[in-house]
Parts: structure tokens; C-alpha cells; sequence
């Protein structure tokens, strides 16, 4: 397990340079207690953007870390951070172009919206006994940095071209999200799942309607001891606890009747 954990700290460097991240892979062990189960939390992410003239799906990979807080008999609070989570369109139009006042390119090539944020959710988790589980509640997310890409390939050579348009864009986002999954590794704890988000916010400032939706594929990957492996070594301790005061219990009661013999 431990090289496990090492084998992912290596390439997480070499895919972020998100220090959250590396934090809490080497907090990891600490942070999972009997009550919260921490870990990482990774996929691909389907999104896009409404009221748009291009309605393509955006694809990227999101990375982070999360939360499974329990708060009674199988029900959780799930939060955490996507630190690395890119939302937005593909295949803009010439519609779209006008309305972000991009550059136009003579060359081929496909232009994309790109959206960075840090995603946060809060959500009611239910668990059932057959290891699989639901979840709903609100998502809040804050831009980091908005930009419209120009990818092109031109005789075996690609270009990319990216024109910054943070300022056009609303920072603070906030929707609905809704998922469910299975936990695949009893004991480890690794589980996947699908969740789909609906945001209530406009994306940009001068555009109603352009609201943010996504399809999370995820994965789910405790760092150190996951909640199972709590919970049996908390009943082995308490199952040898109760062995030995039954066996000092029993050592009494056999001086005390050696005693009342004796008398």
C-alpha cells in the first residue's frame, strides 16, 4: 500500500503542480480517522455551457481530493476540492466567437471555451449495505481563470493559441448535484461513481442563460486506512479488550471461591 501511495505522489508531480494536493497525500494517514474517510479524487468530467450555439461537450480530467464525514448510521457529509477541474464548450461557432470577441484564425482549427475552477461539494451521502451508495446536494465553484482556445494542425504541425477572457466571466458558481456509485474493494475502499452537476449562476456577465453542466465519471481512492479497515481493527480491539476482562473476571471468581472453600 505504501508503494501504492508513493507511486501516485510521483506522478501527481508530473501532473499538477497543485501543492493541495501533494499536502494531503502526505496528511493522508492522518487525516482518515473511524469517522472521516480522506482520499483522492480523480476522473473526467463531460461539460458545457448553455444558451451557446454550440452545444459540443467539453472533456478533461479533474483531480482532488475529498471528504466522507459520517454523521450516523450510513449516512455521510461528502466535501472536498477539485483542485484541478476545467469546465466549458467545444466546437465554438462563429455566433460564440462574436459574442467573446475572439480572434479569428485563417488556418483550420477548433476553438474551445476553457473555464478553471476549484470545485467544492457539499453533499448528503446515503450508503447502502450492498457497498453501493447516492448523493445529493448543492456544488459551489470559483473560476480561476477563463480562456478560449485555438487548437490547429497544419502539416503535421500543431499550433495552440489561447486568449485569456477572465474578465468576461462570473467567478463564483453554484448548482445541484446529483450521483451515485459502488464501492469496488471492500477493506481498501476504492470506489467509482457518476455524478451530474447543474449550475444556477450565469457564466458570463452580459448573457443570461449561460449556465455550467457537467458529468462527473470519478474515482475514488482513500489514502491510508480506509473506513472498513477502521471499524474492523476498532471491534478486534474491543473484542480483545472484552477477552481480557472476562479472563480477570473468571480470575477472581476462582480466588474467591477457592477463598470461600478454604473458610
Amino acid at each position: 500500500m505504501k508503494k501504492t501511495i508513493l507511486l501516485i505522489f510521483v506522478l501527481l508531480i508530473g501532473y499538477t503542480s497543485q501543492s493541495q494536493v501533494l499536502i494531503a497525500l502526505l496528511l493522508g494517514d492522518k487525516l482518515n480517522t473511524g469517522k472521516i474517510e480522506f482520499g483522492l479524487d480523480g476522473g473526467m468530467n463531460f461539460s458545457k455551457i448553455g444558451n451557446m450555439d454550440s452545444s459540443s461537450f467539453n472533456r478533461e480530467l479533474n483531480l482532488g481530493f475529498y471528504f466522507d464525514i459520517k454523521v450516523k448510521e450510513q449516512w455521510y457529509l461528502n466535501t472536498g476540492v477539485l483542485v484541478k477541474s476545467t469546465l466549458g464548450l467545444d466546437n465554438l461557432t462563429e455566433e460564440d466567437l462574436e459574442f467573446l470577441n475572439a480572434t479569428s484564425y485563417d488556418a483550420e482549427g477548433e476553438y474551445k471555451q476553457r473555464l478553471n475552477y476549484f470545485i467544492v461539494p457539499a453533499l448528503a451521502k446515503y450508503k447502502f449495505k450492498n457497498n453501493t451508495y447516492v448523493e445529493l446536494g448543492p456544488q459551489f465553484g470559483l473560476a480561476t481563470k477563463a480562456f478560449i482556445q485555438f487548437d490547429s494542425e497544419v502539416d503535421g504541425n500543431e499550433a495552440r493559441i489561447r486568449q485569456t477572457n477572465t474578465d468576461m466571466i462570473n467567478r463564483f458558481d453554484m448548482g445541484l448535484s446529483a450521483g451515485t456509485g459502488i464501492r469496488l474493494l471492500k477493506g481498501l475502499g476504492w470506489s467509482i461513481g457518476i455524478r451530474y452537476y447543474y449550475g444556477f449562476l450565469d457564466v458570463y456577465k452580459d448573457k443570461s442563460g449561460t449556465n455550467n453542466s457537467s458529468l462527473f465519471l470519478k474515482v475514488n481512492v482513500p489514502i491510508g486506512l480506509s473506513l472498513e479497515k477502521k471499524e474492523e481493527a476498532k471491534a478486534m480491539k474491543a473484542s480483545i479488550k472484552e477477552k481480557k476482562t472476562k479472563k480477570k473476571e473468571a480470575k477472581k471468581a476462582r480466588k474467591k471461591e477457592k477463598k470461600n472453600k478454604n473458610d
